[in-house]
């Protein structure tokens, strides 16, 4: 699966857009996530995914995995090799999602 990474890269810089690369991403993230997590993406946060991706708002509420919703743009978006940013107003979140989530996302490395 890791060599994924680098065939979505190849890919992109081919002139594949990440909309085109969006299926099978997202697809490589949620069986990576239920490999190193054991949680699997639900299908209303792959939802959740394609609007983050798309640049639009998705309200959850408390306990809906909004973390685990956060993977599937931020991998699908780094593809492109920009810089891609998670902000969050709860220090405590923060902290323990990107420590929760960096043990996943070191995966793609």
């Amino acid at each position: 699966m890791k060599a994924k990474t680098a065939e979505f890269k190849r890919r992109f810089n081919d002139g594949e857009t990440l909309d085109d690369l969006l299926p099978e991403a997202f697809a490589v993230v949620r069986e990576a996530s239920r490999r190193v997590l054991e949680m699997r993406h639900f299908r209303v946060q792959l939802i959740g995914g394609v609007v983050l991706h798309q640049g639009r708002i998705s309200e959850m509420k408390t306990g809906e995995g909004k973390t685990l919703v956060a993977t599937l743009p931020v991998y699908l978006n780094a593809i492109a090799g920009g810089g891609v940013h998670i902000v969050t107003v709860n220090d405590y979140l923060a902290r323990r999602d990107s420590e929760w989530m960096g043990r996943y996302m070191i995966f793609w490395a």
